[in-house]
């Protein structure tokens, strides 16, 4: 079995490059595969390892640090709903039950038709305009007036 493609291999090696120890690129190389397949199994962490000449531990040691680096398979869009105190404080609990309910699922769950993974996030870096998610790359702030129609809108732009 073909742990990365060539095409994630040539994406490695120009990241590698960069560095004087090819270890260095871990995060670009998961970044690179995760990209190319929407998460990075245990098959790419061995093939990442290989290409790095490191362990399949010490890759997945890194895979496992970042919350952005998906170890299982997720749906098209990442929900990310930041549970900071900050978020917390101003209604991200409101804003958790609304997506749970519009979306039909809970934390750590992806809906049937693979659209959205629902995933809380421990900071979003945006605590001045709480509470805020991040939906792929989007970040979607001042949410605490969010309404299910409004949701439903947001939602909507990401098919």
């Amino acid at each position: 079995m073909k742990m990365l493609t060539e095409e994630e291999n040539r994406e490695i090696d120009r990241e590698r490059a960069h560095y004087e120890q090819p270890r260095a690129a871990t995060i670009e190389a998961l970044k690179i595969v995760q990209k190319h397949r929407g998460w990075v199994s245990d098959d790419a962490v061995a093939g990442i390892a290989a290409r790095l000449g490191s362990s399949p531990a010490a890759v997945d040691a890194v895979a496992t640090f970042y919350n952005l680096i998906y170890r299982r398979p997720v749906g098209r869009h990442v929900v990310h709903v930041c549970d900071s105190v900050s978020c917390w404080v101003m209604g991200q609990t409101k804003l958790s039950d609304l997506l749970k309910a519009r979306l039909g699922i809970d934390y750590g769950q992806t809906t049937p038709d693979g659209r959205f993974t629902l995933l809380p996030i421990c900071c979003l870096g945006t605590c001045d305009r709480a509470p805020a998610m991040l939906i792929g790359e989007d970040t979607h702030r001042d949410l605490e007036t969010l309404d299910a129609a409004a949701l439903d809108a947001l939602l909507e732009r990401y098919p």
